[in-house]
């Protein structure tokens, strides 16, 4: 019992981890990477359907994204739909190509960048923390119950400790290589 508990707490912590992975890879940083972009829609015949379903998004250079629609037609829905994203790109269309210049981050955008971070970071640990006291108080009933014993419990919440730092430190790797990443000019 103590270890489907174990593994059910894990595994949600996994996945708090993997979504604050995925908040970072939408925020830009002074390079050009085509996570920035992926999780745009565009209007595809009345659908709304992800960019990457619609069109290639490939680094030009540094500072350069082009998106290649698979259709000509579509040229136009996707400059729409970048430029009113928040990221406060322009797109600049050149026949089939949609060349997206991201401009220099300035000093204080890094900032406000680095700050979202860390709050990202700190929601992904109240996420985290949130799992454990589920997982403790999982423990507890069963304590109540008896279907466990008092060192069984205490075995029980000294593993969720221990998970528990191990994803926390996970989350705060994360959280400055993005840092390190934003800062970087």
């Amino acid at each position: 019992m103590i270890d489907d508990i174990k593994k059910d707490a894990a595994q949600r912590m996994a996945k708090s981890v993997e979504s604050l992975g995925g908040a970072m890879r939408k925020l830009r940083t002074g390079r050009a990477q085509p996570s920035v972009l992926e999780h745009l829609t565009v209007d595809y015949y009345g659908t709304e359907v992800p960019l990457t379903q619609a069109a290639n998004i490939a680094v030009e250079d540094s500072r350069t994204l082009t998106v290649t629609p698979w259709e000509q037609k579509m040229v136009a829905a996707i400059e729409k739909a970048i430029m009113n994203s928040d990221l406060g790109l322009t797109p600049n269309s050149a026949g089939t190509v949609i060349r997206v210049p991201l401009p220099a981050l300035t000093e204080e955008r890094r900032k406000d960048l680095a700050r979202l971070v860390k709050q990202e970071a700190e929601n992904a640990r109240i996420a985290v923390r949130n799992i454990r006291r589920d997982a403790l108080q999982d423990l507890k009933e069963l304590l109540k119950e008896k279907e466990i014993g008092e060192d069984d419990e205490r075995r029980g919440q000294q593993l969720m400790q221990e998970i528990t730092d191990k994803y926390v430190a996970e989350i705060d790797g994360v959280s400055e290589t993005k840092q390190k990443e934003i800062m970087e000019f």
